[in-house]
């Protein structure tokens, strides 16, 4: 596999008032273009801290990253990054928000009216149209993160990287995006690199799961090919004995790295009903 995003050894290092505290030690992944790759493990495990790494957020103290052979020293229009929390700009409409992006990203390369056109295009994927004038204190949480996510995939990255994107939304809103990420991915071909608690969202999404150790010291534990033709259907694959032998191979993992390990997904994947509009309030 070629390596279009490279993790190289990477290992972080903080210090605290009790001496230094080892957080990631020896993180190896070759990601190739156009792969999405999940990162799941238990809280601590420093998924974030890999994130925020590879984002350019923070400097590994061993190692480094690598997007298409140049080394990663800080944050870019490549990398785009959707965190837990919507961190939208609070004096900022639900619109501008996404099209101050837009115009920082493609001020030279596209007119004002292709602009205009493609921020409300990224609000109209995520079903955030209707609130285009509203700011984020007149919106609810859920719908927030939505507004996040369009910004994110309005930039076009090269390299999506996702903090739990869709931990804050209602369970139908939140398939409708997992099933609008596929499709924005298969036609944009960027790579994605997805962080969940999720098991399902995992096996779904995922070419490649990364199953981390506990912290501290935290290091990549296994990782699983999932071998499961795109374009993928939720519905088909809730019959499909490979996908559940995956999604045991993932909870077979966590249990055994924890007495008492977070609650992971038990239901197979359902098909979104497409006749019904999406909740209002994610």
């Amino acid at each position: 596999m070629q390596s279009f995003l490279k993790i190289d050894h990477v290992g972080i290092t903080f210090d605290t008032p009790k001496g230094k505290l080892e957080i990631l030690k020896d993180i190896k992944l070759d990601i190739a273009q156009g792969e999405v790759v999940s990162l799941i493990g238990h809280s601590g495990c420093g998924k974030s801290t890999v994130l925020n790494i590879v984002a350019g957020l923070l400097r590994a103290s061993e190692g480094g990253v690598l997007l298409e052979e140049r080394e990663v020293t800080e944050p870019g229009p490549d990398r785009a990054v959707v965190f837990q929390q919507h961190s939208l700009l609070p004096w900022l409409t639900v619109y501008d928000n996404v099209r101050l992006a837009v115009d920082q990203v493609f001020g030279r390369t596209k007119t004002r009216k292709e602009r205009d056109e493609w921020t409300r295009h990224n609000l109209a994927l995520v079903h955030m149209e209707h609130a285009l004038e509203r700011r984020p204190h007149e919106i609810s949480g859920g719908m927030k993160q939505r507004v996040g996510i369009a910004r994110a995939l309005a930039m076009e990255p090269k390299v999506l990287l996702m903090d739990e994107p869709f931990g804050a939304l209602d369970s139908l809103t939140r398939t409708h995006m997992q099933d609008s990420l596929m499709e924005i991915q298969a036609r944009l071909n960027n790579t994605v690199v997805l962080i969940t608690h999720d098991v399902d969202e995992a096996v779904l999404l995922s070419d490649r799961i990364v199953m981390m150790t506990n912290g501290p010291s935290a290091t990549i534990g296994q990782v699983l090919d999932v071998d499961l033709l795109r374009p993928r259907d939720r519905l088909a694959l809730a019959e499909e004995p490979t996908y559940h032998h995956y999604r045991a191979e993932v909870v077979k993992f966590l249990h055994e790295r924890h007495d008492k390990p977070r609650l992971v997904s038990s239901n197979p994947p359902q098909q979104e009903p497409r006749a019904l509009p999406l909740a209002a309030n994610g």
